[in-house]
C-alpha cells in the first residue's frame, strides 16, 4: 500500500458528541405523536440503515405538510440543544493537531450544513480541515459510497492513499463501498455495532491517530 496522504472524518460521534442530542430531539418529537422511538429503533433506522423514521408517521396517514412541520420542530429542538450543550469530544483537538501536520484532513458528514456550522461555532476544529462535505453535497447519503467518492475526488488522491474514520455502521458501509480503509471509533449509541469490516476498531480518536500515523 502507498503511504497515507488523506484522512476523512465523520462529524457526529467522531468530532462532536451530538448523536445523543439528535436522538433526544427526534424521540421527543415522535413521543408527542404517540410513537415510542427507543434507542434500538434509532440505531437500526438512523445509524445502520440511514433511513430515518418519518415513514412511521406516513404509515399512520400523517399528511406530508404535517410531517414537514414536525421535522422543522425537531430541527429547532436539536439546534437549541446544540447551542447550550458541550459537544466537543475530549481529546479530539489534540488528535487532530497531531494528524494535521502530516496529512490532508476532510470532514464527510450526513449533517445538514447549517447544523454542522452551528456545531463548530465553539469547537475551534475547522482550521484543521481542508474541506467539509455535508448532506447538501450528495444526492445519496451514507450508507451509499457517494459521500466518500466525492471526498476522494476532492482530495485528488487515490483511494489507497486515503482512510476514513467513522463511528456508525452506515458510515463504515459507505467508506468500504468507496474502497477506503476505515477505522471505527464507536461510542454511545453506536457502541456494540457490527464493525468487522473496519480496518481497525479504536476506543477514541487519540488511539485512531496512533494507527493512522503508522501509515504515513
Amino acid at each position: 500500500m502507498p503511504p497515507l496522504k488523506a484522512v476523512f472524518l465523520d462529524n457526529d460521534g467522531v468530532l462532536a458528541d451530538t448523536e445523543a442530542l439528535y436522538f433526544r430531539a427526534t424521540r421527543e418529537t415522535f413521543a408527542r405523536q404517540g410513537i415510542v422511538l427507543d434507542a434500538g429503533m434509532y440505531r437500526e433506522l438512523f445509524l445502520r440503515q440511514g433511513r430515518g423514521a418519518w415513514f412511521l408517521l406516513q404509515e399512520r396517514g400523517c399528511p406530508a405538510r404535517e410531517i414537514e412541520r414536525l421535522r422543522r420542530e425537531r430541527n429547532a429542538a436539536y439546534e437549541e440543544l446544540l447551542r447550550r450543550e458541550e459537544v466537543l469530544i475530549p481529546g479530539v483537538g489534540e488528535a487532530l493537531r497531531r494528524l494535521a501536520g502530516r496529512l490532508e484532513l476532510g470532514v464527510v458528514t450526513s449533517s445538514r450544513r447549517d447544523h454542522f456550522e452551528l456545531i463548530h461555532r465553539r469547537t475551534g476544529l475547522m482550521p484543521f480541515f481542508r474541506f467539509a462535505l455535508a448532506i447538501e453535497d450528495y444526492e445519496r447519503p451514507k450508507p451509499d459510497p457517494e459521500p466518500y467518492l466525492k471526498a476522494i475526488a476532492r482530495s485528488g488522491r487515490a483511494a489507497a492513499e486515503c482512510l476514513a474514520v467513522e463511528d456508525s455502521e452506515r458510515g463504515l458501509a459507505a467508506a468500504a463501498a468507496a474502497g477506503l480503509r476505515c477505522i471505527a471509533v464507536p461510542r454511545g449509541l453506536t457502541a456494540g455495532g457490527e464493525f468487522s469490516a473496519a480496518w481497525r476498531v479504536c476506543t477514541d480518536l487519540a488511539e485512531a491517530a496512533d494507527e493512522i500515523l503508522r501509515l504515513c
